[in-house]
């Protein structure tokens, strides 16, 4: 997928291993987030969960959270899909996607991941995803608008991401 241009070129596989078409959130914001059930961030899954279900109050059709399992730091995300799924439910109550577990650096990352990273380095450029729970904003328009380091909690995105709801897509 080395010719992506865009957000919505990218079908990341779903938990069940089935592709799904970024391309279907066209015109949508959505908050990209790798994920991991063992981690001192785990209980962001409660403050995503709250902000999807606050904001999808007010937007039901234009907002979406996309979780990506990672196993890449510390070893932190050990489970099955089928685990990583009831986990999420058991615990947090997640009603948002969480997608197959998948890598977020090196040679074998996530082509959406790596086209992330290339449209919005991390400090001093780094490209590449430092820790569990780093967080990506893509606007309406397929742009990525935002990113946040893990240590950001989910309800401080809230205001960006009503901003980009609030922008019309082009």
């Amino acid at each position: 997928m080395a010719s992506a241009t865009s957000f919505y070129d990218f079908k990341p596989l779903d938990k069940r291993g089935q592709e799904v078409p970024l391309s279907d959130y066209k015109g949508k914001v959505v908050l990209i987030v790798n994920t991991a059930s063992k981690c001192g961030f785990t209980p962001q899954y409660a403050g995503l969960e709250a902000l999807y279900k606050k904001i999808k109050e007010q937007y039901p059709d234009d907002f979406v959270t996309l979780g990506f399992p990672c196993n890449q730091f510390g070893a932190q995300e050990p489970g099955t899909d089928d685990e990583i799924q009831n986990f999420c439910q058991l615990n947090y109550g997640v009603s948002f996607p969480i997608m197959q577990k998948t890598d977020v650096n090196g040679d074998n990352a996530n082509p959406l991941y790596k086209w992330l990273k290339d449209e919005k380095p991390g400090i001093m450029g780094i490209k590449m995803v430092k820790w569990n729970f780093e967080k990506f904003l893509i606007g309406r328009d397929g742009k990525v608008k935002g990113r946040w380091a893990s240590t950001t909690k989910p309800e401080a995105l809230e205001k960006p991401i009503l901003d980009e709801l609030a922008a019309k897509a082009a």
